[in-house]
């Protein structure tokens, strides 16, 4: 529960950089037209592809938690009814932990992959 409630924040505030991001643009876009302000526009085009590039790795890495979710879990048919449901809570718990920590480092792997 307590991973769905920050994984679903990181998410929203993610998104939510987007929009700001986007509804924003025209301003330092705007620093195109003189010449001693053009590195203003250009330092925002970088910064708004770092966050489209988050969206994305977030965006990419929910379908493959949701690959993961949707294929049924390995369970021994011989082991009692209790490790089973212990043993699919854990496989839940690590599969949600993988999710929200590419959720949480998509921004440190964008700007390491853009030099930010």
């Amino acid at each position: 529960m307590v991973l769905s409630f920050v994984m679903i924040f990181s998410v929203y505030g993610r998104f939510f950089k987007i929009f700001f991001y986007t509804a924003l643009a025209p301003i330092p876009l705007s620093t195109f037209a003189g010449e001693p302000s053009q590195q203003i526009g250009r330092s925002f085009i970088k910064s708004f592809c770092a966050v489209c590039l988050e969206g994305a790795i977030i965006i990419l890495a929910c379908i493959i938690f949701t690959q993961f979710a949707s294929s049924p879990p390995v369970i021994d048919t011989n082991a009692q009814a209790v490790n089973q449901v212990w043993s699919y809570i854990g496989e839940l718990v690590f599969n949600m932990l993988v999710l929200v920590g590419t959720v949480k480092m998509s921004d440190r792997v964008v700007r390491e992959m853009l030099g930010l």
